[in-house]
């Protein structure tokens, strides 16, 4: 059977843990053919970023325009967006971006800044899941969010500038929050101990896109991706991959080696 083809919009993670390196990843594990376009290089590894090269957005536009010209994309995950004009490529050619999961990479696992709220805000219309960390929420809304009431609020607010659905998360809390359709859900679940955790939000959302590409309704689509990356996370939990917090095991259902 042909693979569903999966499109990262990222930066690149020279420490393989996050970005787009952690989005083929997951699509190749959840069965579906990845296909990638570069908005930025970074230099970095488990301990922090030491540079960010932003791409051309006159490159940006090409590399959308060759993967969309010959595959057939059934999903998008936007991730690291570094130059405003970038994000008006991605716009303007929204209507050949299917099941479209913006995750607003703001700050590293590290605290390395990233991009900027307003950058990211030019997508959110045409968003069909937006997948915000606790941090992300507040620099989008203006305010910390912090418990789990306030990420409700924050998942609204984020909501009504137009995406079809918002998932704040908050693992820290051992809990996300879903809103969809004006309906808020709290999907908790049980916390994994490990440090390990680098490229879990790119994780997290490459997995909804994966299974939006596959026709799962946004509920089912969050619930699965939930399942897949705390099997990640607990895959990966004893890895001993650099100096600070590492990656996921992102091949852990079907690791045989």
């Amino acid at each position: 059977m042909t693979p569903r083809v999966v499109l990262t919009i990222a930066g690149s993670d020279s420490g393989g843990g996050a970005g787009i390196q952690a989005d083929l990843k997951t699509f190749a594990a959840l069965g579906a053919y990845g296909v990638s376009v570069v908005t930025a290089i970074t230099a970095q590894n488990t301990l922090g970023v030491t540079g960010i090269h932003p791409v051309p957005a006159e490159s940006v536009a090409a590399q959308l325009d060759a993967v969309l010209s010959d595959l057939p994309v059934a999903a998008v995950k936007v991730g690291m967006i570094a130059d405003p004009a970038v994000a008006k490529v991605i716009a303007e050619r929204v209507a050949d971006l299917p099941n479209l999961v913006v995750d607003p990479v703001l700050v590293s696992t590290s605290g390395s800044r990233l991009g900027e709220a307003g950058v990211v805000a030019v997508l959110m219309p045409y968003a069909s899941v937006v997948t915000p960390n606790r941090q992300e929420a507040g620099a989008l809304i203006g305010r910390r969010v912090e418990t789990t009431s306030e990420m409700a609020a924050a998942a609204a607010e984020i909501g009504a500038t137009g995406p079809r659905a918002v998932v704040v998360t908050g693992s820290e809390l051992a809990c996300d929050v879903l809103w969809h359709g004006g309906d808020v859900t709290t999907l908790r679940g049980e916390p994994v101990p490990t440090r390990n955790n680098h490229g879990s939000g790119c994780t997290f959302s490459s997995a909804i896109a994966v299974r939006l590409a596959a026709g799962d309704p946004v509920p089912e689509a969050v619930a699965a991706a939930k399942r897949y990356v705390r099997g990640a996370l607990l895959g990966g939990a004893r890895w001993r991959l650099g100096a600070g917090p590492g990656p996921l095991d992102h091949f852990w259902n079907s690791r045989s080696f």
